[in-house]
């Protein structure tokens, strides 16, 4: 078992467009982890995604950096179709070689917390089937299936819900 670490020179901030370049890498190899085919190509540009995340003036993209360089990013925003308590995780990755370090707890915590500040009740998210690393990362911090929106028949993703009220 890896020792668990916290990082005491991490940096949580908000992302900004010349960070697209580094968050399209950290996504790929994140997503690498969990897809045991290879990450599907979908012909998303998803460093064209990554600037239109950043971007967005209706949608928060943090990032972890250490020593400079990015090593973890979360992106977030109301669901579309979605009430103003909501929020919706789309993606939270950290480098695989910061795995087990801290890096993702820390970065959760300042999601909750800029939640709590814009007056967020409820988070939701979608996980990947195959990511069981994800899905037991969630469960820790209080991310729960999200009984409404079962997982239809040949769905690659689970739904999972967190009150942002309480830790």
């Amino acid at each position: 078992m890896r020792e668990h670490r916290t990082v005491e020179s991490l940096v949580i901030r908000t992302a900004v467009p010349a960070d697209a370049p580094a968050l399209t890498a950290l996504h790929a190899r994140a997503r690498a982890t969990y897809y045991p085919d290879g990450v599907p190509a979908d012909g998303t540009d998803w460093s064209a995604a990554w600037r239109t995340a950043v971007e967005r003036p209706d949608g928060q993209v943090l990032c972890a950096v250490e020593g400079g360089r990015v090593i973890a990013l979360a992106s977030f925003r109301t669901p579309e179709g979605g009430s103003a308590d909501t929020v919706k995780l789309f993606q939270f990755h950290v480098d695989p070689d910061h795995w087990r370090r801290g890096v993702g707890a820390a970065l959760h915590t300042a999601c909750v917390e800029h939640w709590r500040a814009d007056g967020r009740r409820t988070a939701v998210l979608d996980v990947h089937v195959d990511n069981r690393r994800a899905q037991a990362f969630y469960a820790r911090h209080g991310w729960v299936p999200d009984p409404p929106n079962p997982p239809r028949e040949g769905d690659h993703h689970l739904l999972l819900r967190r009150s942002v009220d309480g830790e």
